[in-house]
């Protein structure tokens, strides 16, 4: 038997009544009594004494009924006791104060000390289970907590906060007061204790280490170490990222943190490197943010100047004075920027040809600008100068080449061959495009240059712009073109002023004088030209409801030669329109019809009175606008419509209907009614749409015979008009849902005495076209026997 008794009750406390066989007189315990359990001679078993959990938490006794003799009758019976626990012990930490240090930076939340407390009470229930808990940082800087810790293992750590700010040289060292708490610390009444935690704040060494300057194409063996990081504690795997992954990564560390160079490295290649060391634990988590490693490639002076190119270019103009700058050689080295191993020399060696004498030229030493040194140029000395110029940095030399062409200036004007290039006559229809005239200038300036290009133009004579020059690149030949037609009425002679110029200024002091200009004198002849309408379509708009005789348009022509003029139409198909021959306004001369030509065109024909009667031709289109002049209808023919006989209930039939007037944009809107009241009782029309309405039976007491139902369909238009249409519906009887009629009589069929009779008549007339036919063969027959009778009697006989 088990028994469970909470720890700390009073003495006396009834446990268990034991029975026993008549025999047994008396009881017995034996065991781990611990002189607290006691059993009486009638089988109460009991406690005499408080239970202790913590001196004893399960008791194994043993009970044995006896007899009058001291024997054992039954058992022994085991008897286990357990004891429960209660919250009687407070937690102790096993320290009365504890000491520990931490490095600055330290990842957050991982530990790096640890406080412990024991509780005597049963861990297995609430009242051993501890929390810890940090009651008070000091200093506590902002109101900032710099440490935290694991509320069930004592583990203490840093803070994010703590992380980033705790610095040796403010703050050494901190003070915790750290309390633990039983019965996880959710009950009033449980107990506590609390201990003091310093820590000391100690400098993080896992720093990223100065920059690194490393000679490019060093000769020492390889690898060379150039610097070192370390991490707080012993144990970190130390690796390098770089994070632009290079096909080749000239870097190596080991697991000391001493970072190594394992080639040579080429400034020019790539001048600076930066990558970062990482720190792991043994699982392979960071111990904290990677180390920004910066190395700098030391140039030395390891590449000569190179030319730009492999002639560098340089223009001046004859004449130019001395010192002016001609242009700048610009050489390079691949060394560093703005140091002692980039800065380049320059110095001309030799000057090709030496005309009309050497040293000519001189190069600023460090810039590189060439410069006019002596005299100015002429370009009929020589039209080039070759120069060789030597560029130096402090250990190479090499030598570049510079071409100083000498331009022509512009100190010549175009003289034209003769100043006057006489008369010309030319009728006013000269096709555009044709050339009337050729000029010449010349000028002496260097050939195919802005200074000897000759451009001509018309400066007086010519206000119309009705002449164009073209001159030939390569000959400065002018070409007087016609480039807009000739007007005889408007202009009969023009007297032309051309002038001669170049694309490239003058130089200064020269300008264009009477040899730059020529005349000419254009005479224009007078040609008889057709007459000219003021445009060539005319548009006009009206109602197609108009009046006859009303004006719809006018068009306008007028005769260069000032003749009268005489217009008609042409193309006037429906006679709807006429024209005053002399005024041009155009009437309307019968009842127009948008329906059926909603736009009509027709050709206006100009021609002049007297001379030679030409003409011209203009399009006049008249827009006929709409009128609500045509009544609704049927859209198409409905012949078909039947129902079934006898009708088994009332039924419908859908028509359609339209109109040829314009439509609006709104569509049409008819409204349809019966033409006739007394069908009501029978019939019923019902609109379903602007254009659609349904037909419908009221009954089913119908005759087997057609019906013509008249419909009223208004348009509501301005005016509205009505029209009224019939629906012819058949009541049938039906086969497979189609309309069966036996054979008889049907409407428009011929009888069959009427169809025997024309068959007779057919037949009659054509026997008569027959013998029509038959005896005037025999008749042509006849003749012609007695004409070859007659010939034979003439006919001389032949052998």
């Amino acid at each position: 038997m088990t028994f469970s008794i909470f720890e700390g009750q009073g003495p006396s406390q009834i446990i268990f009544q034991f029975k026993a066989s008549p025999l047994a007189v008396t009881f017995k315990l034996t065991g781990e009594t611990d002189d607290i359990f006691q059993i009486q001679p009638d089988g109460l078993l009991y406690h005499n004494k408080a239970l202790d959990r913590e001196t004893r938490a399960v008791h194994k006794l043993q009970v044995s009924a006896l007899d009058a003799d001291g024997n054992t009758v039954e058992g022994p019976v085991p008897i286990t006791i357990e004891v429960k626990d209660i919250n009687d012990n407070r937690p102790v930490f096993l320290q009365p104060k504890y000491e520990g240090s931490v490095r600055q930076n330290s990842r957050p939340g991982k530990p790096f000390m640890y406080v412990n407390a024991t509780d005597l009470d049963d861990p297995a229930t609430p009242n051993g289970q501890l929390i810890y808990q940090i009651i008070m940082q000091l200093p506590k800087v902002n109101n900032v907590m710099y440490f935290q810790i694991n509320n069930k293992t004592g583990a203490i750590s840093l803070t994010r906060e703590g992380s980033q700010e705790l610095d040796p040289l403010k703050n050494p060292s901190y003070k915790l007061v750290v309390s633990v708490q039983d019965m996880g610390g959710q009950n009033d009444h449980s107990f506590s204790d609390s201990t003091s935690v310093d820590i000391m704040v100690k400098e993080n060494i896992w720093k990223a280490p100065e920059p690194v300057e490393i000679e490019e194409n060093s000769t020492n063996p390889y690898p060379i170490k150039i610097t070192q990081v370390q991490w707080n504690d012993p144990g970190a795997l130390y690796s390098l990222v770089d994070k632009e992954k290079p096909s080749k990564f000239p870097f190596s560390i080991d697991q000391e943190g001493n970072i190594y160079v394992t080639q040579p490295l080429d400034r020019e290649e790539k001048d600076a490197y930066v990558f970062y060391a990482v720190a792991k634990d043994e699982h392979g988590k960071p111990l904290a943010f990677p180390l920004q490693i910066q190395v700098k490639v030391k140039d030395i002076n390891d590449n000569p100047p190179t030319c730009p190119s492999a002639v560098t270019v340089l223009e001046v103009q004859e004449n130019e004075q001395i010192g002016s700058s001609i242009g700048t050689l610009i050489a390079h080295d691949m060394d560093e920027e703005n140091n002692i191993n980039s800065v380049l020399g320059y110095r001309i060696v030799d000057q090709t040809p030496k005309v009309p004498r050497d040293g000519l030229f001189l190069v600023q030493s460090y810039s590189g600008t060439f410069q006019l040194a002596v005299q100015s140029l002429r370009k009929r000395d020589t039209p080039q100068y070759n120069l060789t110029v030597e560029v130096s940095d402090k250990d190479f030399k090499t030598l570049c080449f510079v071409q100083v062409n000498i331009i022509d200036i512009n100190d010549q004007i175009p003289i034209f061959e003769k100043p006057d290039y006489g008369n010309l006559t030319l009728p006013e229809d000269t096709a555009i495009g044709t050339v009337i005239l050729t000029i010449q200038a010349t000028d002496v300036d260097e050939p195919h240059t802005g200074s000897s290009k000759i451009l001509y133009r018309i400066t007086q004579g010519d206000s119309e712009g009705r002449l164009e020059i073209e001159t030939d690149p390569e000959t400065n030949t002018g070409y007087v073109k016609v480039k807009k037609p000739l007007d005889f009425e408007a202009v009969a002679a023009h007297n032309i002023v051309f002038q001669a110029e170049n694309p490239e200024p003058l130089v200064h002091g020269v300008q264009y004088n009477a040899s730059s200009s020529a005349t000419f004198r254009l005479i224009v002849t007078d040609v008889n030209e057709a007459p000219q309408f003021s445009q060539q379509v005319y548009q006009a708009k009206v109602s197609e409801d108009v009046a006859k005789g009303t004006k719809v348009g006018n068009v306008t022509a007028k005769d260069p030669e000032g003749l009268d003029i005489s217009y008609s139409l042409r193309g006037d198909k429906r006679g709807w329109l006429k024209i005053d021959p002399v005024t041009g306004e155009i009437f309307s001369v019968a009842p127009l019809d948008r329906e059926a030509e909603s736009l009509y065109r027709v050709q206006v024909v100009a021609t002049e009175v007297g001379g030679s009667s030409l003409s011209s031709m203009a399009q006049f289109h008249l827009t006929l606008m709409d009128v609500n002049d045509n009544p609704p209808r049927l859209a198409k023919e409905y012949t078909g419509l039947f129902f079934c006989h006898p009708p088994k209930a009332p039924e419908s039939l859908i028509f359609e209907a339209t109109d040829d007037d314009q439509q609006s944009f709104r569509g049409r809107h008819f409204t349809f009614s019966l033409g006739s009241e007394s069908l009501q009782k029978d019939w019923e029309v019902s609109k379903i749409n602007g254009t659609h309405a349904s037909l419908s039976t009221k009954h089913t007491g119908f005759e087997e015979r057609v019906y013509h139902i008249p419909v009223r369909i208004n348009d509501g238009g301005r005016p509205p008009l009505e029209g009224t249409v019939s629906l012819p519906v058949t009541f049938c009887k039906c086969v497979e849902d189609r309309c069966f009629q036996p054979a008889g009589h049907m409407p428009g069929i011929p009888t069959v005495g009427v169809t025997v009779g024309v068959l007779l008549t057919t037949f009659l007339v054509i026997g008569i076209i027959l013998a029509v036919v038959f005896f005037q063969i025999k008749k042509n027959k006849g003749q012609h026997n007695v004409e070859s009778a007659q010939a034979s009697e003439v006919k001389p006989l032949r052998n």
